[in-house]
């Protein structure tokens, strides 16, 4: 199997995997009880509290666990509730769904903005978001699901009051994330009911994915990944794009390689419909995605590519391919030595006007 479907989920790490199944048996205790166990629990909590901290360079105290990104994300904007909320047209669905349900009139303000995002990989104006806020006293929020591990992170030079993390992109266990809020800022949890993360997020502490997140993290910093995306990684898409556009007609790409996350790759089809390629390229063994994963059933086009083209067909052509560490070129090779025969075949019987490509497909 050809994987390269990384920004939606990542492989469980083997040092994760074994990190957990050593937790399942020596840190099993409910983390918040006042015994042995639950203070070794509690103990190992905190040491990756400390790791994503560090990371970011954040303050441990700073660090808030929770189910995932889109759980962080909605504790950000549940906090802002009928306050004025103004999310860019690129977020992911967990912040656009949810501004429309909190968005208000009243004061403070709350700008939300990825630093790049999920689907084509493009960086965003943060820069430029928060100096707008400040001169507005207004707050600022980044999802930075897709940045950790691939680009240095410093949410301080950012200069974001609130950040997004989830552990299954770098390696780690599904249904664990992280929110970082910075001191003194505005705080109202989405979760009650207990006194867990100082009264911030109730519910009873995961305490081995927490575990696993953290091992994933110790990975992060011990090999400084982000050289790696940078240079290995990067090579490898950019790598994929040339050929694409070389030897597959009516190709186009939506990722701006010189502005982008160095391993996702957007592209699109003329005259061949998402969907078709992804599936199959799925029957050859080759894992990508279309539009965003989180998506996944929706047949209406990508809001993040009409939101960058205005273009329905373009979006409904596209198809992501995501790269990780573990990718070589051999993959480019068996993508390419399947693609361009599935495109052609979808472009052949397509009843979609092609601009681009020739109909001759005997």
């Amino acid at each position: 199997m050809t994987y390269l479907d990384y920004a939606a989920i990542s492989p469980l790490d083997k040092e994760v995997m074994e990190a957990m199944h050593r937790a399942e048996t020596q840190f099993f205790a409910n983390a918040s009880a006042l015994h042995t166990p639950g203070h070794l629990a509690m103990n190992q909590i905190e040491y990756t509290r400390e790791l994503l901290a560090k990371l970011i360079n954040a303050e441990p105290d700073e660090i808030i666990f929770t189910s995932g990104a889109s759980e962080s994300n909605n504790t950000v904007l549940h906090t802002f509730e009928g306050c004025q909320i103004e999310a860019s047209p690129l977020e992911h669905h967990s912040v656009i769904e949810a501004a429309k349900v909190y968005n208000g009139k009243k004061l403070p303000k709350l700008y939300s903005c990825m630093l790049a995002n999920n689907e084509i990989g493009d960086f965003l104006d943060l820069e430029k978001i928060v100096k707008q806020a400040k001169k507005e006293n207004a707050f600022v929020h980044s999802d930075l699901t897709q940045i950790l591990g691939k680009v240095s992170i410093d949410v301080k030079k950012l200069g974001v009051d609130y950040a997004t993390f989830s552990a299954h992109k770098i390696g780690g266990p599904v249904g664990v994330g992280a929110l970082y809020v910075k001191k003194d800022t505005p705080f109202k949890p989405l979760i009650i009911g207990g006194n867990q993360e100082k009264k911030r997020r109730g519910s009873t502490y995961n305490t081995v994915g927490i575990i696993g997140f953290g091992a994933a993290l110790e990975k992060i910093i011990r090999e400084k990944t982000w050289e790696k995306y940078d240079q290995d990684v990067r090579h490898l898409r950019d790598a994929l794009a040339q050929r694409i556009l070389k030897e597959i007609p009516g190709s186009s790409l939506n990722t701006n390689l010189k502005n982008s996350l160095p391993n996702i790759l957007n592209a699109s089809f003329e005259a061949a419909e998402g969907e078709s390629i992804q599936l199959y390229l799925d029957a050859e063994g080759v894992i990508v995605s279309t539009g965003s994963a989180c998506a996944a059933g929706d047949i209406k086009p990508s809001h993040v590519l009409m939101a960058k083209t205005g273009d329905a067909e373009v979006a409904h052509s596209s198809i992501r391919f995501s790269f990780g560490l573990e990718n070589t070129m051999e993959d480019v090779d068996r993508v390419m030595a399947v693609l361009p025969g599935i495109v052609k075949r979808l472009q052949g019987i397509s009843t979609i006007p092609a601009k681009s490509i020739s109909r001759d497909n005997s």
